[in-house]
């Protein structure tokens, strides 16, 4: 697979993937008919069961995701990535659910984790413009950009690692690591991403 990144910033890795144009294309048409569709959008809503203080999050569907060879896009970068690390195979790799999250201008999502053995996070959208920060010169800009935390700082240890977004770019990362979105502020344009749940069965 080509474009496959192991990345240790701290504890647990994490893998630097990209996303096929065709199936960022698929996906944004997807969402968009969904953007569209009134009754889908409160059928598929997942808004109440999800921490995000975002505009629209909701799942999507088993069809389209079949359709794409969503979950065999994410099986067979896990387990390289298990390969790399742990010498394992992978048995089984059940897919939980998946999700769009659709963010605009000061929306977020607070610090949180995810249930099952691996999560993920990729980009459909970026807004052009994530806007700047008090003291611009002198600090870091998180706006619109995931955060990936892990423990507490130690000597020659960080204990977080930011991200920017990228369309096509896609993290994948234990359930358990902590991870924030911060909000945005430069334009009115759609940061939109996509994100999973899965279980793993291994063979030793």
């Amino acid at each position: 697979m080509e474009n496959f990144e192991v990345i240790k910033p701290f504890g647990p890795s994490i893998v630097k993937i990209k996303m096929p144009n065709q199936m960022i294309d698929e996906m944004n048409s997807y969402v968009d008919s969904i953007i569209n569709d009134e009754e889908k959008s409160k059928k598929l809503d997942e808004g109440s069961r999800l921490i995000g203080k975002v505009k629209q999050e909701f799942l999507m569907e088993y069809d389209f995701m079949k359709k794409i060879k969503w979950a065999e896009f994410l099986a067979s970068s896990v387990s390289r990535w298990v390969a790399e690390e742990s010498n394992k195979k992978i048995k089984h790799f059940e897919l939980i659910k998946s999700w769009i999250v659709r963010q605009f201008k000061n929306d977020y999502n607070p610090v949180h984790w995810h249930s099952g053995h691996i999560s993920g996070a990729g980009y459909l959208k970026v807004p052009s413009d994530l806007g700047k920060t008090t003291q611009a010169d002198k600090k870091t800009n998180e706006n619109g950009k995931l955060q990936l935390i892990y423990g507490s700082p130690n000597l020659l240890s960080k204990s977080t690692y930011l991200i920017k977004p990228e369309v096509g770019d896609f993290y994948l990362f234990p359930n358990y690591l902590m991870h924030a979105v911060y909000p945005f502020s430069g334009t009115d344009e759609e940061r939109r991403s996509v994100s999973f749940n899965a279980k793993l069965d291994f063979i030793n």
